[in-house]
């Protein structure tokens, strides 16, 4: 079969999950399952088709799933034990009600590291309309805030699904995507921040009005210590970068402490770690108790851990099918370097909706790129992963399920949210990619 025949049953296999998905609404994994059998029946007579399907599927399952479940298992102790408002609470009262816009920033990232960024704004919605009506700030501006740093963090960081199964895909160094994104998407929340007061600054009468079902912001003594609540988020960090640099300056041997640390550093046990840090958070500590929790981070877990892995074998069929080589071929001489990864996953972002099904099946797409692009050193894949995420980040817009849960958990219109939300993640992407562009100048 030409590379030109097969070329295109993958562009059409594409277009039928962006339509089964956004217009039909068939169930996503459903979706996957069924184009993934179909275009590897088709393009890939000659192969187990089976085989290949078990493959992408479990390899994905493999490399991300203790990592979503661990991950599950926090945010939901973090809900729970309104450990994020404890956070939120702290960090307002050091920056003051004059910058509550920036208090809800900061919160947003650094709760969004292990919290999906539709749960957690919801979790933190109420906190938002709080922090308006204290402040008198208007609502659009910390609402919209508070959307974009969790975003930021969801788009960049592999605690979430769609950057973990794409580093999975490319073969990205875990620790190092962690803070790299971390890193990157500092600029993009910074960027957002002053996009959004600018576009709100006609919005100033929109204060939330003060409710019961607000959350209070001032100190309530039924909320856990700020300090454990930030042990679960902190802790895994923390060891992932120490790792990280243990392995950069090549502190290896036979040293006890560097072994454990390195032990410790690895993604799987340093997210086990923050596991076990958020449990000190329950006041109830019963088996039913624990099980109570466990059980619904599984099930929270499931459904994205079954999405995720089928997105992944969705790739691992356009892979074996060739058409990444034959593109990065022809897109060499093009000489758009880190600039493919981020316009692949852009153009699929915004046609379907989804950050995580456009960032995995971009680096399907991409990572037989990679040695045509040049960038299939270590460093020029993690490049490739960050421009992915900046791409996955544009444009959230009408077709976005995080749209209507921005919208309508924050009480502002349709309208109002396209104009100002869905503007800043243009920013936000353009922001992150131009920050890659240039740190791939001087490091690759």
């Amino acid at each position: 079969m030409s590379i030109i025949t097969i070329s295109i049953l993958v562009l059409i296999s594409i277009l039928l999950i962006i339509i089964l998905t956004s217009v039909v609404k068939l169930n996503a994994f459903v979706s996957l399952f069924v184009i993934s059998l179909l275009l590897a029946i088709t393009a890939l007579p000659e192969h187990n088709v089976v085989d290949i399907l078990k493959q992408g599927f479990g390899n994905t399952i493999a490399s991300i799933g203790f990592l979503i479940i661990f991950g599950a298992i926090i945010a939901v102790v973090l809900d729970k034990t309104r450990g994020a408002v404890s956070i939120a609470n702290y960090i307002l009262a050091k920056t003051g009600q004059a910058k509550a816009a920036k208090a809800m920033g900061v919160t947003g990232f650094v709760a969004g590291m292990p919290i999906f960024c539709d749960s957690g704004f919801i979790i933190l919605s109420g906190l938002a309309k709080s922090f308006s009506a204290k402040a008198k700030i208007a609502l659009p501006f910390v609402a919209f805030v508070l959307a974009t740093s969790l975003y930021s963090v969801h788009c960049l960081i592999p605690t979430h699904p769609g950057a973990l199964a794409a580093a999975g895909i490319l073969k990205v160094n875990i620790g190092h995507l962690i803070l790299f994104g971390t890193v990157f998407a500092i600029p993009a929340s910074i960027t957002a921040f002053y996009w959004i007061k600018w576009r709100t600054h006609s919005h100033a009468d929109e204060v939330a009005t003060a409710t019961p079902d607000n959350p209070p912001i001032v100190e309530e003594k039924e909320l856990p210590s700020v300090f454990l609540s930030l042990l679960p988020i902190a802790a895994p960090l923390i060891l992932i970068a120490l790792a990280s640099v243990l392995n950069v300056f090549d502190f290896t041997g036979n040293n006890l402490l560097v072994k454990s640390l390195l032990f410790l550093g690895q993604p799987i046990i340093a997210l086990l770690v923050g596991v076990l840090f958020s449990l000190l958070l329950l006041k109830n500590k019963r088996i039913t108790s624990l099980n109570a929790v466990f059980e619904s981070a599984i099930e929270k877990a499931g459904p994205i851990l079954i999405v995720t892995a089928a997105g992944g074998m969705f790739g691992l069929v356009i892979k074996e099918t060739g058409i990444g080589v034959a593109a990065g071929e022809f897109l060499l001489a093009t000489g758009l370097g880190v600039a493919v990864p981020f316009l692949i996953a852009f153009l699929l972002k915004t046609a379907q909706g989804s950050s995580t099904v456009a960032i995995i099946t971009a680096a399907s797409f991409v990572a037989p790129m990679l040695p045509a692009l040049g960038l299939e050193s270590e460093t020029g894949k993690l490049f490739a992963m960050l421009s992915m995420g900046a791409g996955s980040m544009m444009v959230s817009h009408a077709n976005d399920s995080y749209f209507w849960v921005v919208s309508r958990f924050s009480g502002v219109n349709m309208n109002t949210t396209l104009k100002v939300y869905s503007s800043a993640t243009i920013v936000m992407g353009l922001t992150v990619f131009l920050c890659v562009f240039i740190a791939s100048r001087f490091l690759l």
